[in-house]
């Protein structure tokens, strides 16, 4: 993927060398974590004034990596202030943008914690004045719910501090946007991921300065009381949110049954669509689904229970609706040895040297790494920071092992008591292998390591495809399942979706204008 370059306002503050490493690794870590990552909308950034960046906290450790890796300019991020008391952590971490937040319940002194988190909050609103930028999770906790949780007042008592600096100095306004959050299965290695940017939130008039300090405070108090409400409102339409896990599979699995429909009708050839387009179709989804909640229930109840024996019926026999819908109406040979071929190609490749420096480089710590989440797991950890640990762990045990096996082949390469020395140095050619300088060979190798990772993984994940092309290919030529009356049930609900689709204006339509602040897209939806 390529991730976004920088605004034309961002080059305040300027981003130190350590940042920039901070922000290379994140970036290499999630393009090894994510198969596939989407990163869109930056046109909906502004260009001057600064920016809050708000976003749902689903996935631990793995929703401010993202955004630090994907967004442009340094990137402020609040983190508790015990973290920044740590050796060398501190240090890295306060590099790397994150500023103190005093918690009340950090602290025995809970009016001198107010203090120094009001302090902190002024300083994050001059920061914001000044046209930087901050990353904020409003929810202030992460969690394995479907929907977001209430939003807490932090983000809006920063947002009024800013405004006001910014308007005292005659700058120009800092602007709140909402950041959208997809994951296919953000706890699982190598799943999809998207970071859907919002537009701006258009907020009311700060309060105006007044004598009465108790008054101001009660204006003070309603505005960012309601500047909370319109974030949590965004967060849930910027991040689909559903009260159940079952009600956003069903739109997902509902969205890819209505691409396949259209596609068939206007004889496009089925695909797999990208994480992006993905989440476009299921933002119109959920926006139909939610206007005949509202306003005809008994049209989409009948839909829902098809839609959903259906699904359950396709779960039972292991297959998908991509499935259904990409079946050839007579499958033949050739694809099959198509896919064959393919992953044979890909399997040859997995013998090579590239999968066995992986394999010594990266298996012993992804197997320290499982087991260590295999025992946290059984003390009671909590699900919500999974893959918090899990990256965690990774980060630790993966350099040092890369140290300790760069070590080891040099020392066997490069000792004049090891077999492999010796054995090298009975072939003119090969001998000039045990003159390389150990340092140099040292250097060499624990670059290896990683990138040898990396190379593995883009492999492994064609050999995946090709397998699962393969098996696709091979329940086609099966006469078990009864694939036309799949299909025509398929259709049907497709048929139905679409008409429904069709008679509404929906988000990505040419005729739709994005809601108001705080409104939700389904409010939005007209019928045509």
């Amino acid at each position: 993927m390529s991730w976004f370059g920088g605004t034309k306002a961002s080059s305040k503050p300027k981003l130190g060398i350590i940042y920039r490493i901070m922000r290379f690794f994140s970036r290499t870590l999630m393009s090894v974590w994510f198969r596939e990552l989407d990163v869109v909308d930056n046109e909906n950034i502004p260009q001057e004034g600064g920016i809050m960046y708000v976003a749902w906290h689903p996935s631990g450790l793995i929703d401010p990596l993202l955004l630090h890796a994907s967004l442009p300019g340094r990137l402020s991020i609040l983190a508790k202030h015990t973290l920044f008391k740590i050796p060398l952590l501190g240090r890295l971490i306060k590099a790397g943008g994150a500023l103190p937040i005093y918690r009340a319940t950090d602290s025995d002194n809970l009016e001198e914690a107010r203090e120094k988190n009001q302090k902190m909050l002024e300083g994050v609103g001059k920061e914001i004045s000044n046209g930087g930028k901050l990353l904020l999770f409003p929810e202030g906790k992460t969690h394995t719910d479907s929907e977001v949780k209430k939003a807490k007042t932090g983000a809006a008592r920063i947002m009024l501090i800013a405004l006001r600096k910014a308007e005292k100095e005659n700058k120009s306004p800092p602007n709140i946007i909402p950041v959208g959050l997809h994951y296919s299965n953000s706890k699982k290695f190598r799943e999809r991921g998207a970071v859907i940017l919002e537009r701006p939130m258009k907020l009311p008039d700060t309060p105006s300065i007044i004598e009465d300090d108790e008054m101001q405070k009660e204006h003070d108090r309603l505005w960012v009381s309601k500047v909370t409400e319109f974030i949590e409102a965004e967060l849930k339409r910027a991040s689909h949110s559903k009260i159940s896990w079952e009600e956003r599979r069903l739109i997902w699995q509902g969205r890819s049954v209505v691409y396949a429909e259209r596609a068939i009708k206007s004889g496009e050839k089925i695909r797999r669509l990208g994480f992006a387009e993905s989440v476009l179709g299921a933002r119109r989804m959920r926006a139909g689904w939610e206007y005949f909640t509202a306003n005809d229930p008994e049209r989409i109840d009948t839909i829902v229970l098809k839609s959903k024996r259906h699904f359950e019926e396709l779960d039972t026999m292991g297959i998908t609706p991509f499935d259904v819908a990409a079946k050839p109406e007579k499958p033949g040979i050739g694809g099959f040895f198509v896919a064959l071929i393919a992953w044979v190609w890909a399997a040859a490749w997995m013998f090579g040297l590239v999968t066995w420096s992986a394999v010594l480089g990266n298996v012993p710590p992804y197997q320290a790494n499982y087991l260590t989440m295999w025992r946290l797991k059984k003390k009671g950890l909590e699900e919500s920071v999974h893959a918090t640990m899990k990256l965690g762990t990774a980060v630790i045990i993966f350099p040092l092992w890369w140290i300790f096996t760069s070590l080891a082949v040099t020392a066997i390469f490069l000792s004049k008591n090891s077999p492999i020395f010796i054995l090298l140095n009975k072939h003119w050619l090969l001998t000039y292998f045990t003159q390389i300088n150990p340092i140099l060979m040292f250097t060499i190798l624990l670059i290896w390591w990683p990138v040898s990772g990396k190379m593995h993984l883009n492999l492994y994940s064609r050999l995946v495809r090709s397998w699962l092309s393969l098996k696709r290919w091979g329940n086609w030529r099966k006469n078990k399942l009864d694939w036309d009356r799949l299909q025509k049930q398929q259709r049907e609900i497709g048929g139905l979706l679409v008409t429904l689709g069709d008679s509404l204006i929906l988000p990505g339509d040419p005729e739709w204008q994005d809601p108001l602040t705080a409104e939700d897209d389904f409010k939005h939806v007209s019928l045509r």
